[in-house]
């Protein structure tokens, strides 16, 4: 099991230079782009609303003042314009709200794939030092956040500063003298925002961090629920992901605070001022210096104004928070992977041979920098030939599936495919051209047909069977409930380790792949059951470049060259009757596991 950090997870504690303001929001400006229109329509519905509610006052205005003259009409006029403008102002809020709404709902919908697009085609390397559960908290809860802001908080903002900036142009042509007094107030207001609005962004990306590391806690111990439960594991996960849960709430809770802190701030200084200014505003009326209508038109631009300041605080402390969920997803985009395709790559001739050469390969993981998994390795495996890679453990030999898959780049020297490169080659292409079977097989929650398919989606269902018949996993398929319909699980709970090696083989079989690679393809499987599929391998592997991982010698008698490793580097190879003869380190192997000698075969 993981452990959490005992600190923020990636930093989140350091102030970062990349988004201590909220212009890192404009890193989402090319998933906005392709939504221009919909965004321009958006903007005027709220250049309308903003509009219609400055203009109120003003009727207001009219009204107070002629409310004793006696001109009905005018009084009539005046609340019919009203009315008007109140549905004129209920559409464009509509209008604008379904526009935005829908805009964040795509976007964000966009980001998820794109951000998926992104992750599905990290080289494993990648993953050595990333939890899936933390990808997959930021591909739904940071972009949960990034959707409130686009749908709702940008474009309330926005509404706000027009009113802002339009109910101060008109304070200022009601009353120079109270508008001026406002705008003493407006420095007080905007140094709490600023100061604090910092600490906030910093404590919202610390929050978000700390639910990811809770998802990454919770998804590798249910993922792993049943070696967990066999040894008990249960009170230490639920205490583990209790731990990283209340950093999390507690990070939560200090953002809490410090937003709550802001908010109060600011809302006592903006009213505290407008009641300052109403009381010189009221003696100036007794006095008659202006009139009962333009105080009360004055007085409702304050008001405006005050609420718009009250709620950009409120939507800087939103914009904060998204700041820092983008600049994680921002994170995941722009992460470098260390296995690229070339910019121009190189075509393999037709028809592919599978012919694989290892040219003085070193290799070390990532993870273990001071331990070479390989050194210096050179080994050339001909077309068509099948090589078996037997040694104790942590000799190399699942190391040398990973590098002709290309799930990782050696250090130095070169893995080539019929003479080409892996590094010069598109990997999608030269992928197609190999079938893996993993010593952990992965089993989908899917049926057993699309389960086999994998291996090739176009196939058909009578080619899906005839796989299956040949991986001997055909007649363990039509006892299923529903035949090759069944579900098989998350992970193939519903299958034994035997049966899921069975898929597995069944779906490089359908591959119909050149180049066939088996870790401990045959592992789990019964005598009885290993003697059949290593039937069907033995035919599969006709015509095919073979390469064979396996702890048991008896599954590698019968490939044409077996090379024994050890520490990285080939021992020894030949034949299995050759090896035996040398006495090294292959016949200590077989004598091990053979009991009566080596000669009875």
């Amino acid at each position: 099991m993981a452990r959490p950090p005992t600190q923020a997870p990636n930093g989140a504690g350091n102030e970062r230079a990349s988004s201590r303001q909220v212009g890192v929001l404009t890193r989402l400006w090319p998933f906005i782009k392709p939504y221009r229109g919909q965004l321009s329509l958006a903007f005027v519905a709220l250049t309308m609303t903003a509009g219609i509610s400055l203009i109120l006052p003003l009727a207001v205005r009219r009204v107070v003042d002629n409310f004793g003259g006696g001109a009905t009409q005018l009084l009539d006029k005046y609340f019919g314009a009203a009315l008007v403008f109140a549905f004129l102002l209920a559409l464009g809020t509509g209008l604008r709200y379904a526009l935005v709404t829908r805009l964040g709902e795509r976007v964000v919908a966009d980001i998820r794939k794109a951000v998926f697009a992104r992750m599905i085609g990290m080289s494993p390397s990648f993953y050595d030092n990333v939890m899936t559960g933390e990808v997959l908290s930021r591909i739904t809860t940071d972009t949960t956040l990034v959707q409130s802001v686009i749908g709702s908080s940008v474009s309330i903002a926005l509404r706000n500063m027009m009113i802002f900036l339009g109910g101060m142009v008109l304070m200022l042509f009601t009353s120079a003298k109270l508008t001026s007094l406002v705008l003493l107030i407006v420095p007080l207001v905007i140094v709490p925002i600023m100061t604090l609005g910092r600490r906030l962004r910093t404590l919202s990306r610390e929050n978000q961090d700390w639910i990811a590391a809770s998802s990454g806690s919770a998804s590798e111990a249910l993922l792993s629920v049943q070696t967990v439960q066999a040894y008990t594991h249960e009170d230490l996960s639920r205490a583990e992901f209790d731990r990283v849960t209340e950093q999390s709430y507690n990070a939560a809770w200090r953002r809490i605070v410090t937003r709550s802190l802001m908010t109060a701030i600011v809302i006592f200084l903006i009213f505290a001022g407008v009641v300052g200014v109403l009381w010189i505003g009221a003696r100036d009326v007794r006095e008659g210096v202006m009139s009962t209508g333009a105080l009360v038109q004055f007085v409702i631009y304050a008001i405006m104004v005050a609420g718009a300041v009250g709620a950009l605080s409120e939507i800087w402390g939103e914009l904060q928070r998204a700041a820092g969920a983008t600049e994680r997803l921002v994170e995941l985009m722009s992460a470098e992977d260390k296995v690229n395709d070339p910019a121009a790559p190189v075509a393999l001739p037709a028809p592919v041979r599978g012919e694989i050469v290892f040219d003085d390969v070193t290799f070390r993981y990532p993870a273990r920098p001071n331990a070479a998994a390989l050194e210096n390795f050179d080994l050339t495996i001909r077309a068509g030939e099948t090589v078996a890679l037997v040694g104790p453990s942590g000799a190399g030999k699942s190391t040398v599936i990973q590098l002709i898959e290309r799930f990782y780049d050696p250090d130095s020297g070169e893995v080539r495919l019929d003479g080409a490169a892996l590094s010069t080659l598109d990997r999608r292409a030269f992928r197609k051209l190999v079938a893996l079977v993993p010593q952990d097989p992965v089993i989908f929650a899917a049926s057993a047909r699309d389960n086999i398919r994998f291996g090739w989606p176009d196939a058909t269902d009578a080619e899906v069977e005839a796989a299956a018949r040949a991986a001997e996993a055909h007649d363990f398929i039509t006892r299923l409930p529903q035949g090759y319909d069944s579900p098989l699980g998350e992970r193939g709970v519903m299958l034994s380790g035997g049966q899921k090696q069975r898929i597995a083989i069944a779906r490089a079989i359908l591959r119909d792949a050149p180049v066939l690679l088996l870790d401990e393809a045959t592992s789990a499987l019964d005598a009885e059951s290993e003697r059949l599929v290593q039937d069907a391998v033995d035919t599969l592997a006709e015509g095919r470049t073979t390469i064979i991982v396996a702890h048991r010698l008896a599954t590698v008698k019968k490939a044409d060259r077996i090379v024994v490793m050890d520490q990285g580097r080939i021992v020894a190879q030949g034949t299995h009757d050759q090896l035996v003869s040398q006495e090294g380190l292959y016949a200590r192997l077989a004598r091990l596991q053979f009991t009566d000698g080596l000669a009875a075969e």
